[in-house]
């Protein structure tokens, strides 16, 4: 009982676990003693990395919709009307 309440306070606290299944906090800047700590990793190139993905999966998004909107139409399944312009 006491196994399983330890696991869901880590669970719940901003906890993780390295490679040694070790738990790392990182919730202070100072140690105990008043000591600094040493600045986290930090990610090379780490926002062209999001842009670049993010820009990738709306361009291979926006060909599928395309090339199945294509689809619809060449076969009669969806055929948007000209009734429906509002202009």
């Amino acid at each position: 009982m006491a196994l399983t309440s330890r696991v869901i306070s880590l669970l719940r606290s901003k906890t993780t676990f390295n490679e040694l299944n070790t738990v790392v906090r990182r919730t202070a800047i100072t140690t105990r003693s008043g000591a600094v700590l040493p600045r986290p990793k930090r990610e090379p190139f780490g926002f062209l990395r999001v842009f670049f993905g993010v820009a990738i999966g709306v361009m291979i998004g926006a060909t599928l919709s395309k090339n199945i909107a294509n689809f619809l139409e060449e076969n009669d399944l969806f055929v948007p009307s000209d009734e429906d312009d509002d202009d």
